[in-house]
């Protein structure tokens, strides 16, 4: 398999009449590969092969047409978030390059702000006949180092950085994680992510290798839990593939409590770290439901390693974030490059393997400063992606997670972990959630958290604890934690709160 569409096409040839995705309609493999066409008939005739595609529209059914729609057209696509600012899209627009922006009625104006080239209309797209022989010939010239999306994440200099994923690093990924979790056509998975945001990755293509039906879940009722499990019980969803801050939504407003999506079976969470007491009522609720720990940066495709919970354990420290998939390898590095070996030791975490990002859009400086030859081998090519975390490896061999470098600070000449305060404050009973800061110019530990407990009775509890360096100078309760669009706490914005 060399392209990605193989996965959708064969689905098809099983499927055709199979609803593939349900958002405020439906639609049926069929119709799905039909409408894709479509739009490929037009892009091919705008731009050459190997070209980025910005495509400007909320997630759905015309999204992912238009995803696939630009891949069958020889490209690769790009979603440009309309929630993101402006200043951000025309940004992102800028570095890519294009002279084409794809987009819907409903966004046109916006598109206009953006792009001052040529505006393509997804509705108008749709309705011409499709060209067959062209298409063919364009799938013929691909292979499977070809970019099939751009991601944007946040970048260090205020300017947002691209990451190229290829197919075979979709293809190496998806085989293996479908296969791992018995993900099949049964399946019914429900979409929480933006379609910018790479666990959506999972999400989409996941449910086209397997034929399984893709639920996309409205984002206006995430905030409205009651809703949330009514639309997830309704579509009898048996997948969840969540950031964690969406899983803590609902147990945080006690939603479990007023009904349980016993059609779930698989719960699959990354993005932060899960606190233990939320686990503990997602499976009081889902006893029989696999749960699974996923690691992994947006430059590896997805994730590197996973962890099945144990149901039965009680996991009175950090739930670790296992081993890693087929294909790939973590290596702990140390800050002078040498290999952390013994368990309990804290090294950088490093992923080698098949499924690397091709590097970052635009800016080779970068690429070469992130993805860089392991320094382990000598012999011959062999590139690593440093991540920025920090891990161990716990007694039974499984990797923990142990923050980012970044979020480890130097406070009254202790090396302190922000990680550790976190999970100290989340096992005090009346607190539902935690998130800790550190102010480097106040030099001051803050401590956010949502629940009903006196600021004194938690630094009582602390300090039999932690020692009294890690014990937070400030103390803020807050009524919920303000999420970034990919459904992490939001820092920047926290650290506004005093």
């Amino acid at each position: 398999m060399k392209n990605i569409l193989e996965y959708i096409e064969n689905s098809e040839k099983k499927f055709s009449d199979k609803i593939a995705v349900i958002e405020e309609k439906k639609c049926t493999y069929g119709e799905l590969v039909a409408k894709s066409k479509r739009i490929a008939t037009v892009i091919k005739n705008e731009i050459g092969i190997r070209k980025p595609v910005p495509i400007l529209m909320d997630k759905g059914i015309n999204a992912l047409s238009t995803f696939f729609g630009t891949v069958y057209a020889g490209d690769f696509y790009i979603l440009l978030n309309p929630d993101l600012p402006v200043t951000r899209l025309i940004d992102i627009f800028n570095t890519l390059g294009s002279n084409i922006l794809v987009t819907d009625n409903e966004h046109n104006e916006l598109a206009k702000q953006i792009c001052s080239s040529k505006i393509l209309l997804v509705e108008d797209m749709d309705k011409v006949q499709t060209d067959e022989e062209a298409l063919f010939s364009i799938r013929n010239q691909s292979m499977d180092t070809d970019p099939l999306y751009v991601n944007f994440t946040s970048g260090s200099t205020g300017k947002p950085k691209g990451v190229v994923i290829d197919h075979k690093s979709v293809i190496d990924f998806i085989s293996v994680f479908t296969e791992k979790f018995g993900i099949s056509d049964k399946d019914i998975i429900a979409n929480q992510a933006p379609f910018d945001f790479d666990v959506s990755v999972k999400d989409i293509y996941s449910s086209m290798k397997v034929g399984a039906t893709l639920v996309i879940v409205p984002k206006k009722i995430f905030s409205r839990p009651a809703d949330l499990l009514d639309y997830i019980c309704y579509n009898n969803v048996t997948t969840l593939i969540w950031a964690v801050s969406a899983l803590c939504l609902i147990t945080t407003f006690h939603g479990l409590d007023y009904k349980v999506p016993n059609s779930v079976n698989k719960v699959l969470f990354s993005g932060e770290v899960m606190p233990l007491k939320h686990l503990k009522q997602w499976i009081a609720h889902l006893p029989n439901a696999m749960f699974v720990n996923l690691y992994g940066p947006t430059e590896i495709t997805c994730n590197c390693t996973y962890y099945i919970i144990d149901n039965n354990k009680e996991y009175d420290d950090k739930i670790p974030i296992g081993i890693p998939f087929d294909n790939k390898e973590i290596i702990l590095l140390s800050e002078d490059n040498n290999e952390v070996k013994e368990n309990g030791d804290i090294g950088e975490i490093c992923v080698r393997g098949n499924s690397l990002a091709l590097g970052y859009y635009g800016n080779m400086e970068l690429s070469n400063k992130c993805f860089i030859q392991n320094p382990l081998n000598n012999k011959y090519r062999d590139i690593i992606y440093k991540t920025g975390d920090l891990g161990y490896y716990n007694k039974d061999g499984n990797l923990v997670f142990s923050g980012r470098k970044d979020f480890q600070i130097k406070h009254q000449g202790h090396r302190i972990e922000l990680e550790e305060i976190q999970i100290a404050l989340e096992k005090i009973d009346e607190i539902k959630r935690a998130c800790v800061l550190y102010n480097e110019e106040k030099s001051k530990i803050y401590g956010y958290y949502i629940g009903n407990i006196d600021k004194k009775e938690i630094h009582a509890k602390l300090t039999d604890i932690l020692p009294v360096f890690m014990i937070p100078n400030v103390l803020i309760p807050v009524k919920e934690f303000p999420l970034t669009k990919n459904g992490k706490i939001d820092r920047k914005v926290l650290a506004e709160i005093k």
